[in-house]
């Protein structure tokens, strides 16, 4: 199997981007599902998660998100400018940057900066979180600056991306409350909440949230791009072994669908938190 840094697939597979208008689908019955996970969680578990706001000192805003061993640092950073193709049409412009540590993972990686490029896997990876981000924030409203998100990964145990659009939502979020605070925007132009979740298909059948331990050895993973009132932004899915069926497709989205839930409250504790302070 063809794999990244942090237990993302690098190969072939499915790639399903939301459509303006099109719904959400129900998950089929029929999961095959076992509860014998290594980490000891039932099928629909996800690790633990928790979001800590203000890490980052001088940002606008900036959230430290922790799932299971996978830790990301999300920062958001404004900037009274927009990129030359956007200048004079009175909108904003929301991206992302991506990147790991040298040793966020269990043996030590060169930083591109020294290689002078990019990996593939990091300009997709900052380009999902970018499109995440976009799809939920009125661009218009925001007017003509930019807000990039730095999501620097601290350490890997797989659901690196997932964690990165999940906290920079956070991040981004407090931004916006600061900007609208300090009445330099007159709303907060959100127009809904992001998170995103890993799901695979495994010896024990369709499990939710994969650890890189679980994401190395599945036949199918699949980080689905979610929103709060049921939109779907993205979806990512690769079969390694053999094809997988609707069916599992669907119970995959059923647990992502139930998954999402834990993060969007993590995410509104952490707002809510962070602005009653």
């Amino acid at each position: 199997m063809a794999r990244g840094k942090g237990g993302q697939s690098q190969s072939g597979g499915l790639w399903i981007r939301a459509k303006p208008g099109v719904r959400t689908l129900t998950p089929l019955s029929g999961s095959g599902i076992s509860h014998m996970r290594p980490s000891g969680r039932a099928h629909d578990a996800m690790r633990a998660v928790s979001i800590e706001t203000g890490f980052a000192r001088h940002a606008e805003g900036s959230a430290l998100i922790r799932i299971g061993g996978t830790e990301v640092l999300c920062v958001a950073s404004v900037e009274q400018r927009v990129p030359p193709f956007l200048k004079g049409k009175g909108t904003g412009w929301i991206t992302a940057e991506y990147g790991m540590l040298p040793r966020a993972t269990h043996n030590r990686g060169s930083r591109e900066a020294a290689k002078g490029k990019q990996s593939g896997r990091t300009q997709e990876i900052q380009r999902l979180i970018g499109r995440s981000l976009r799809a939920v924030t009125d661009l218009k409203a925001l007017g003509e600056m930019s807000i990039t998100l730095d999501c620097d990964v601290l350490n890997a145990d797989g659901g690196t991306r997932c964690a990165s659009v999940t906290g920079a939502w956070v991040a981004l979020r407090l931004a916006l409350g600061k900007l609208h605070h300090g009445r330099v925007l007159k709303t907060i132009p959100l127009t809904g909440q992001v998170a995103a979740v890993s799901c695979g298909l495994t010896a024990n059948g369709a499990v939710l949230d994969l650890d890189y331990a679980e994401d190395s050895a599945a036949s199918a993973d699949t980080n689905f791009i979610l929103t709060a009132n049921g939109g779907i932004v993205e979806i990512q899915g690769t079969a390694e072994e053999k094809p997988f069926s609707e069916n599992e497709f669907f119970t995959l989205l059923g647990l992502a669908k139930h998954g999402v839930q834990k993060l969007f409250t993590a995410q509104n504790e952490a707002i809510g938190t962070t602005e009653a302070a």
